[in-house]
């Protein structure tokens, strides 16, 4: 029993017992008990102030937690929304653009009547994209088919000639860029009269982005700046398609002059070009049958 008494957690319990009992007491009408009580609310009262600001601070900071997490989780979706809708704004503005590029193709068509225009996207482009070929998706199922010997003009959406078309398969077609070694075109200068020549991928010209006009006769009047354009001459590419313009002339050997010319198309930022297939008249069946008969 002595140790029982003893005990804190014995004490604890009677002390409890008794302010509960007390607290009971106090509630009823007239009862002495209330009075007796006043001097340990006076004390208590304080603490319980104390307590209870306490628990309003931590239910605050806990609905400030809460109510931050809410927040960030909101700004998240915001911000996936509107990465969304920059995106489709993106694709709208691509869509565009190609739009436009397609109508500029009714000019080349305007310009070249005698040709048949294909559209095609460019598939890929290698490391040196102006000395190797380029992927075209257009093929003989398209109806870009490559006939032995012939060779069509690739041109971008503001006819400037990009290359021309040295093998087809099915869904594809290889193109062959205007710096290429192995690319030649008859060309002249954009006047009345002017001078005609050749003009060839040069290996060391390519690195600096330009191509090499060659077979000059030496009373040919060029200078920088003047333009230059296909002449027809050979029957592959039509007279008059835009190459670029002459970056500089070299009259160091008159029986040798040599110009340096700076492409118009920029190859590396384009997306969309334009082949040009001389158009063919279609047979006449019933011509032909009657002539068979005869």
């Amino acid at each position: 029993m002595k140790k029982l008494l003893k005990s804190k957690w014995f004490i604890a319990l009677i002390v409890l017992l008794v302010l509960a009992a007390g607290a009971i007491l106090s509630l009823l009408p007239g009862s002495p008990v209330k009075n007796l009580l006043k001097p340990v609310q006076l004390v208590g009262t304080p603490a319980q102030s104390i307590v209870k600001r306490a628990g309003d601070t931590i239910t605050d900071f806990w609905a400030a937690i809460t109510d931050g997490i809410a927040i960030r989780e909101e700004n998240r979706a915001l911000k996936e929304q509107i990465a969304d809708l920059r995106y489709h704004l993106t694709q709208n503005e691509e869509a565009a653009l190609r739009y436009e590029e397609l109508k500029e193709a009714l000019h080349i068509k305007d310009t070249f009547s005698n040709y048949v225009i294909y559209g095609a996207s460019i598939l890929s482009r290698e490391s040196d994209e102006w000395f190797s070929t380029i992927r075209l998706n257009a093929g003989k199922a398209d109806g870009v088919v490559l006939e032995e010997g012939n060779s069509y003009p690739v041109l971008d959406v503001e006819m400037n000639l990009v290359g021309r078309v040295i093998e087809t398969s099915d869904t594809e077609s290889r193109v062959l860029p205007l710096l290429h070694e192995g690319f030649a075109v008859s060309a002249k200068v954009n006047a009345v009269n002017g001078a005609t020549f050749m003009v060839y991928g040069d290996a060391e010209l390519k690195r600096k982005g330009l191509c090499l006009a060659k077979d000059i006769s030496a009373d040919a009047r060029l200078e920088p700046g003047m333009e230059i354009v296909t002449s027809g001459n050979g029957g592959l590419f039509p007279e008059g398609i835009p190459i670029g313009v002459v970056e500089s002339v070299d009259n160091s050997n008159p029986l040798q002059v040599t110009a340096a010319i700076r492409p118009y198309s920029q190859i590396g930022k384009l997306e969309d070009v334009f082949i040009m297939m001389p158009y063919v008249e279609p047979e006449d069946k019933t011509a032909a049958t009657t002539t068979q008969g005869t």
